[in-house]
């Protein structure tokens, strides 16, 4: 696979999810969320677990691949700091406000979203092998 197409494949839905991340973050909060406790933080969870496992499975297919230890800090680490950037931004959007809390669901969907792709993959993989 050439370097163009595994951008393509890997990193470009990145680029297009923190877009996506950024521009929802530019206009004033939804005023139709289902009215569900902790509904807010849950969509938090969710969208930086999904930014956290893109990450993962990008990192995977770079030669950091065979520093596990490594491309799960920086898969954790790459996603948090774009949530923690989207807050502050966020911060500077009429109608919007920073969030401590918001930044901890950040953080927590990160390292969930790492640990259920490399769980995945992990069965995934033994699965291959007839283990």
């Amino acid at each position: 696979m050439g370097k163009l197409q595994k951008f393509i494949i890997y990193w470009f839905p990145i680029l297009v999810y923190c877009l996506l991340i950024y521009i929802q973050s530019s206009h004033p909060s939804p005023q139709s969320l289902p009215d569900w406790p902790f509904m807010d933080k849950l969509l938090h969870f969710a969208c930086y677990a999904l930014l956290a496992a893109l990450f993962l499975r990008a990192f995977n297919t770079t030669p950091l691949k065979h520093n596990l230890k490594l491309v799960l800090i920086l898969s954790v680490l790459l996603s948090a700091l774009y949530g923690i950037s989207d807050e502050i931004h966020q911060s500077f959007v009429p109608y919007r406000s920073a969030d401590y809390m918001d930044v901890l669901a950040n953080i927590l969907g990160s390292i969930a979203g790492v640990y259920l792709y490399q769980t995945i993959v992990k069965k995934d993989c033994k699965r291959e092998k007839g283990v």
